[in-house]
């Protein structure tokens, strides 16, 4: 990949590991991680207006953008547009693209995506801690490391997996340790119990595999049984009582429910959706009978929710976003120069489809910080640090 040029300036070289701090702590806490991110957004703005010229994005900014600006849209037709606003400061995590772009070019994109890795290998062995040693190894009380939730926990164990399997497939420099930290990962990942989480990292595995050697998917699911066989006995019973009858366990029928709830809210608030965070304001008015829970606040299901939320039009450019990222990292994975950020990038967003479509990951904050970081960073490594094309003569 192009070598990044020395920083222009101490402002460049501090915001630089602002970022970098941002995306790995945000695997620990995201408070200092929102902290960071804000320090460098403000130093990015700076330079930004120093270099005089409009910001290089990659192609999936536009509907990202646009998306955006439709949540803003659906939050003055909300059905409280103040606790929408409220809710719309997330939108400013967005700008994670076009400073990841502008700051992590080059082979600073691979050293960016190594810190990632390696605070990962960190949060990956306080879960096992907690199962193993802290009685954290049932589904009332999951492994969540230092996260606020378990569910945050798995989704952020899920793409670090996908950052490290591609590294690890790809990328022929230092491998010994990314190849320490995949068991790791995935080890933790098992113990938090979290379906959702299985399925996503399961097919992003397999799609790294197969850009590999396609034949080498074949072997999957041999691997897969020797993982389930040595797995611990909680893991098993997860497992088995997810694929046994999925319709029978509670929190199943209660994502059924959700889905036709959401589709009574599609229909009902076809344009501009309920509004930003009002899914939980009108969720009793939604009610299936004999409900497993009588509130929730988002309908566990990414589709679902941002267009029951924010309207079809959103749901349009969110889709718009998704292939157009897929695309053209299908095309950095082709013609490189990173394969192994592409490959990773490819992944991030085929686990988080997958693991979307039974909880809303798209709207946690540290799962969005990481997933914009990581498939910015594939556009970034192809960035020496001169001008944007547009702009080349």
């Amino acid at each position: 990949m192009p070598i990044a040029p020395p920083f222009s300036s101490s402002t460049e070289r501090a915001t630089f590991w602002l970022l970098v701090a941002s995306l790995a702590i945000v695997q620990i806490k995201l408070l200092p991680a929102q902290v960071a991110f804000g320090l460098a957004a403000i130093l990015w703005l700076l330079l930004a207006i120093s270099d005089r010229r409009r910001p290089d994005v990659p192609a999936f900014f536009l509907p990202l953008a646009l998306y955006a600006a439709w949540t803003l849209v659906s939050t003055i037709f909300s059905l409280d547009p103040l606790e929408s606003l409220r809710d719309d400061k997330q939108l400013v995590l967005f700008l994670m693209v076009p400073i990841v772009m502008r700051l992590a070019r080059g082979d600073r994109a691979m050293l960016t995506l190594d810190a990632i890795i390696a605070v990962g290998a960190v949060s990956a062995l306080i879960g096992v801690i907690e199962a193993a040693l802290l009685g954290y190894d049932n589904l009332d009380k999951r492994p969540r490391g230092m996260l606020s939730h378990w569910m945050t926990y798995s989704g952020i164990l899920m793409l670090v997996t996908c950052a490290a399997a591609s590294r690890l497939l790809f990328y022929s420099k230092k491998r010994i340790w990314p190849g320490v930290a995949v068991p790791a990962l995935l080890t933790a990942l098992a113990l938090t119990l979290t379906v959702n989480a299985y399925v996503g990292t399961a097919l992003a595995i397999t799609l790294l595999v197969a850009l590999r050697n396609w034949r080498l998917v074949i072997v999957l699911p041999i691997v897969a049984l020797v993982a389930f066989a040595v797995s611990p006995a909680q893991v098993k019973s997860r497992v088995r009582s997810s694929l046994s009858n999925p319709t029978a366990s509670d929190s199943n029928r209660d994502r059924i429910d959700m889905l036709l709830m959401g589709r009574d809210m599609i229909r009902d608030h076809p344009v501009f959706g309920v509004g930003p965070e009002m899914v939980g304001n009108v969720y009793g008015k939604y009610l299936r009978p004999n409900p497993v829970h009588t509130y929730n606040p988002h309908l566990h299901d990414v589709p679902v929710q941002i267009a029951a939320e924010r309207g079809l039009p959103a749901l349009a450019l969110w889709l718009w976003f998704v292939v157009t990222a897929f695309v053209g990292l299908l095309r950095q994975f082709r013609r490189g120069p990173a394969r192994a950020l592409a490959g990773a990038g490819l992944a991030a967003i085929v686990a988080m489809l997958a693991a979307g479509l039974f909880e809303y990951n798209f709207g946690d904050s540290e799962f969005l910080m990481l997933f914009l970081g990581m498939i910015t960073l594939p556009f970034a490594a192809a960035r020496n640090g001169g001008p944007p094309e547009a702009a080349r003569p």
